[in-house]
């Protein structure tokens, strides 16, 4: 089940909030609130949700041991509950990538390593990295450990985030488990928020979906037409469905009362590569800088260290998102780039012309996304070469063309207008806001039921964040 699912819209959520509603103490709300999360949990796989209970028991009795424990056996137990969390992490989404490794090295050698098939939990790296926040945060005295274990359940199994985020820090929500109220203003906003993101998703990322499949996944020689149009509709892709998940996961917290982090502020708007890192998945850019960068000392032990730091944490920034050689290149790009930008590179960026640094961020960026969708090593660079005009430089197959039809081109056409551009907010004169505001609901009300008709002609694709 989905957010973009008849059972999810109709069903699922529309009981979820007359029992929440209903209820008349903050407990019974959460009780509620946790029931409905795992269910839509093992909606995915119910034998995972085991696993993320498992994981629940030992981060609690973790950072209660760790709040209660004073000296050096703190940093033990903190050192202990990072482990767990990491090997949780490690030995579902990489042990296969490991084994598939090693089996190469030996193949000379004729030394077989039978390689097996390990299913990945739904949210495991959202979930893991909540849990490893938590409890370092309570170790660098930040927050307290909650003695409440049904509150603590509800911060890691809340629907709206636990299976592709926003990665929400436990000091965000921290006082919303215990006390949060709900006003229908708040409840209004959340529901524009979700609106958005579903009309993201279904009218614009699911559109272009069978376009960029046919040119990443149907052709090994692109044309240099075909390989910049399918990068192009990837970007719109990954965009618009990953920013459409958040901005529903946001909208859906703000209707219950909490506030999660937003996640994307006009990515492809930035004007280097290190903006670009400000404002797309900025839960996961702030964590890795909080908990990843300044452990390993940061910008504080002088230039060749943080040129290092950087590196280091864009490749695990690109492990994280994936058990592939193609995803630690993707990390490696960024970091490349960042530490040139740190080098001096981001000096020349700001005093030249904004066009200028645009255009550069938006080409980095593409060429990133190259290696991120592309499924093998062998296929990125049959990209690469077609974007550089080595399979010929006009043409199009029929399958691509066909990709192109009229709902497909609008949704590239409104992808780059709301994704690459940041509008200029235009005044309403006190007089039109009224109408301005009606004219705004009716447009909401509209984009909702257009996308739920969209998604009634036919299932969503899943969102792509939740293969991460």
């Amino acid at each position: 089940m989905t957010f973009a699912s008849i059972e999810f819209l109709f069903y699922f959520f529309p009981l979820f909030l007359l029992l929440y509603f209903s209820a008349r103490t903050i407990k019974l709300k959460n009780i509620i609130f946790v029931i409905f999360s795992l269910v839509f949990y093992a909606g995915g796989y119910t034998p995972h949700l085991f696993l993320l209970l498992f994981s629940i028991f030992v981060n609690y009795k973790v950072a209660l041991a760790l709040d209660a424990r004073e000296g050096e056996g703190r940093r033990k137990l903190l050192v202990y509950g990072v482990v767990f969390n990491v090997a949780l992490l490690g030995f579902f989404k990489y042990t296969g990538f490991f084994l598939e490794n090693l089996d190469a090295l030996l193949e000379p050698f004729e030394v077989v390593i039978p390689v097996p098939r390990i299913g990945l939990p739904l949210g495991i790296s959202f979930y893991s990295f909540h849990a490893i926040s938590y409890i370092a945060d309570i170790y660098k005295g930040r927050v307290r450990a909650n003695r409440d274990p049904l509150q603590f359940v509800l911060y890691m199994t809340m629907f709206p985030q636990l299976v592709a985020g926003p990665i929400v820090r436990y000091s965000t929500v921290a006082r919303q488990l215990g006390e949060r109220h709900t006003t229908w203003g708040r409840f209004s906003a959340g529901s524009r928020l979700f609106a958005i993101g579903l009309a993201w998703k279904v009218l614009i990322a699911d559109e272009v979906s069978p376009l960029v499949m046919s040119i990443f996944d149907g052709t090994s020689h692109p044309t240099m037409l075909e390989a910049w149009l399918g990068v192009y509709a990837y970007a719109i892709q990954i965009y618009f469905d990953f920013g459409g998940y958040s901005a529903m996961a946001v909208g859906l917290g703000v209707m219950v009362g909490f506030t999660l982090p937003r996640n994307f502020r006009i990515p492809y708007a930035a004007l280097s590569i290190t903006d670009f890192w400000r404002r797309w998945h900025m839960s996961l850019s702030s964590w890795l800088r909080d908990y990843v960068y300044i452990t390993l000392g940061g910008n504080r032990l002088g230039p060749m260290r943080t040129y290092v730091n950087l590196w280091s944490v864009f490749l695990l920034c690109g492990l994280w998102h994936g058990a592939s050689w193609n995803f630690v290149i993707w990390g490696a790009h960024h970091g490349a780039f960042l530490v040139i930008e740190r080098m001096g590179l981001k000096r020349w960026l700001d005093k030249g012309p904004a066009a200028l640094a645009h255009l550069y961020t938006v080409v980095v960026v593409l060429l990133g996304w190259v290696w991120f969708r592309a499924e093998t090593f062998d296929g990125a660079l049959g990209m690469f070469a077609g974007l550089f005009g080595f399979n010929g430089v006009g043409g199009m197959s029929f399958p691509i063309a066909f990709g192109l039809y009229p709902l497909s081109v609008a949704a590239l056409v409104a992808g780059g207008l709301i994704g690459f551009w940041k509008w200029p907010r235009i005044k309403v004169a006190l007089g039109w806001r009224p109408a301005v505001a009606v004219l705004d609901y009716a447009m909401i009300a509209a984009i909702m039921i257009l996308s739920v008709i969209w998604i009634g002609g036919g299932p969503a694709a899943p969102f792509l964040y939740y293969r991460f």
